[in-house]
């Protein structure tokens, strides 16, 4: 398992998993199954309705649904799910910037259109070449092939396994933080400062992970910053006297929260997850 480490712009050390090669092939897969069985619906759909597309208007917007559907779904699923698509979650990874910052809807768009050049652009050549180019001579399918498989496995001989995607955009794919009380981290939550329900809601896996690194980092020009932001944001009015207990006791808190909801079958990967 390979190990990297992102300084946030707050000076904050994170330490992710790099998702692994099988993972993000059985990601992408997966993702694949979905986009063409919703084109597959689509087009029963309206063949049910219109009983032939020979010469019908009906196979033009087909052609303008499947364009949208494969190279949208991404964009679609990483803004809406903070770096993942039901592939990714299937898989248990997701994209993050590797600055360590939030991840932009720039950054998402940026690395999905450049799949346009590095997959579907070829595949129809190779796949309906008669159709892109009828005339096409047996050095135009090589180029196609090679193109294909060269930008398919370029993850494969890069330190960070990144597409060129994730080296336009600046991201990363690194694999979901698991779900695990940390004895060290919670030995001194003595219970001082409590939490409702209500207030537990607000955050997921990954903001754990992030409040985590805080926590063993124990920087203090950081601790105070964090601490009020959780506050403000979970509506915590009562009076703190140690910022980094008030953290550490969220953490115990939030963390014993995400486990029994786990218990249910809910998982809840970030803030932005419903």
């Amino acid at each position: 398992m390979k190990v990297r480490s992102i300084v946030t712009p707050e000076g904050i050390p994170l330490r992710f998993a790099l998702a692994r090669a099988g993972d993000r092939i059985a990601a992408f897969v997966f993702d694949l199954f979905v986009q063409s069985a919703a084109i597959a619906a689509i087009a029963i759909g309206l063949s049910a309705v219109r009983g032939s597309f020979e010469g019908s208007w009906l196979t033009a917007i087909i052609v303008v649904m499947a364009f949208f559907i494969m190279n949208f779904y991404f964009v679609f699923f990483e803004v809406r799910w903070q770096g993942a698509t039901p592939g990714k979650r299937r898989a248990g990874i997701r994209v993050i910037d590797a600055r360590g910052g939030q991840l932009e809807t720039s950054s998402v768009i940026a690395r999905n259109l450049v799949r346009e050049l590095e997959v579907w652009t070829p595949l129809r050549f190779l796949l309906a070449r008669k159709l892109v180019w009828p005339d096409a001579p047996t050095w135009a399918t090589v180029l196609a092939i090679v193109w294909t498989f060269t930008f398919l496995f370029l993850p494969l001989f890069n330190r960070d396994r990144l597409r060129v995607g994730d080296l336009i955009a600046g991201t990363l794919v690194v694999q979901q933080p698991r779900v695990m009380l940390l004895p060290d981290l919670i030995a001194d939550a003595r219970g001082t400062y409590e939490f409702t329900p209500a207030q537990l809601t607000f955050y997921g896996v990954y903001e754990l992970q992030v409040l985590e690194d805080v926590l063993r980092a124990a920087r203090a020009d950081v601790i105070r910053p964090i601490a009020d932001k959780v506050r403000a944001k979970i509506g915590f009015t009562a009076e703190v006297a140690d910022d980094e207990q008030f953290l550490r006791e969220f953490y115990a808190a939030q963390r014993a929260h995400l486990e029994q909801k786990l218990l249910f079958g809910q998982r809840r990967e970030d803030k932005h997850a419903k």
